[in-house]
């Protein structure tokens, strides 16, 4: 039997070769696969941090110490120089409108008077005198007996006497004025809370005789720090508590806000108006005066960190979550409108809701629409 002979391409070394090839043909198809593999793998989503829009923090309460003061408080004085007749209000006494709270000895001013007196009555006879001595020389004139220099004359005198009377008359009235001076009455209805001066005791014209108070409006005065002011408006609701008055609270507003510092001081005074008054409250008692701070008085308003606000050529948005599922999410530029910037962030006026999701670190690499990764899967 003959057999065939392998001619001398088909021996081991072919067959080691054909191997060789589908080893490597295999190995490159294997490579290509995994190359079209890796292309076909999306890009891993930019990684945010975010939070939850939530309302503005509730309202702090600041309380500060102040001292009750009357609204109105008058130094009253005399407009006259003399010596004290009488003070008949003591110091704690309720007036009236118009009642005697101190008197001045009349008796020099009562001279002035009659003595202008005497002057007005003294004119007026020289003025009668006058007149008549006019309507002669105005006869005679018209008659051809007097020339045109004596009725001049006579009526120039007239005219004299009419403004002598005239002067005198004020002079009377000065006096009398002056008399009615020596009587220091109440203004208004109010207490005194103190006297200055004693009997027979020379005053000069402007100087403090009695200090007067209206118990029925009361105010209190505070010192507000510079970190506070800026958050205190005329007109805001404050509450006032008095150590000698307990479990009492008396509503108040604040009237008058400092623009300036005190003297050699770092506060500013500010000025609230208690709304009611009381019988035990008085000026000069210490009080604490409770104010509202550090929130929006506008309802509907929220705070939000000031990084996650940002700003192109369009205005000041931000980027708006939208939850995908998981950890994945994506973003929606959302326009806003922004108000001052306070220690609990930056005041959104509109664009935002109760409950958004709003990114507040990566922002600026970020486009609307775009997919990101939350670094927190806790989302609810």
């Amino acid at each position: 039997m003959v057999r065939n002979r392998p001619s001398p391409g088909q021996g081991p070394c072919r067959r080691g070769y054909t191997i060789c090839l589908v080893l490597l043909a295999g190995t490159s198809l294997s490579s290509c696969s995994r190359t079209s593999i890796k292309e076909d793998v999306p890009p891993t989503p930019r990684s945010v941090r975010f939070t939850r829009v939530a309302p503005s923090p509730d309202r702090r309460v600041r309380t500060f110490s102040g001292l009750a003061k009357a609204m109105v408080e008058s130094q009253l004085s005399f407009r006259v120089a003399g010596s004290v007749l009488r003070v008949p209000a003591s110091v704690g006494d309720t007036v009236r409108r118009g009642q005697l709270i101190a008197e001045l000895d009349p008796n020099d001013f009562q001279l002035q008077v009659e003595d202008a007196r005497a002057g007005v009555a003294q004119a007026q006879a020289q003025e009668r005198n006058a007149r008549a001595t006019f309507g002669r020389v105005r006869a005679l004139y018209e008659s051809k007996n007097a020339s045109l220099e004596e009725y001049d004359a006579a009526r120039a005198a007239a005219e004299s006497a009419a403004a002598q009377v005239r002067s005198v008359e004020k002079r009377l009235e000065l006096a009398r004025s002056q008399l009615s001076y020596t009587r220091l009455l109440a203004p208004s209805d109010a207490a005194i809370a103190a006297v200055n001066v004693q009997v027979n005791e020379n005053v000069a014209p402007g100087q403090p005789v009695v200090l007067v108070t209206s118990r029925s409006a009361l105010q209190v005065e505070v010192d507000i720090p510079e970190g506070a002011i800026s958050e205190i408006r005329r007109g805001d609701p404050v509450s006032v508590v008095f150590s000698s008055v307990p479990g009492e609270r008396f509503a108040a507003e604040v009237d008058e806000v400092g623009v300036a510092p005190a003297k050699f001081s770092t506060t500013y005074p500010v000025t609230v108006r208690l709304t009611r008054s009381h019988a035990a409250v008085r000026p000069g008692m210490a009080a604490e005066v409770e104010f509202l701070l550090g929130a929006e008085k506008d309802e509907g308003r929220t705070r939000v960190p000031p990084e996650a606000v940002a700003e192109d050529r369009e205005g000041r948005f931000v980027y708006v979550i939208e939850s995908t599922g998981g950890d994945r999410a994506r973003v929606h530029r959302r326009r806003v409108e922004v108000g001052e910037i306070g220690a609990e962030g930056i005041a959104i006026l509109s664009g935002l809701a109760e409950g958004d999701l709003i990114v507040t670190a990566g922002i600026s690499r970020l486009k609307d629409g775009e997919e990101v990764l939350l670094l927190s899967s806790e989302i609810d």
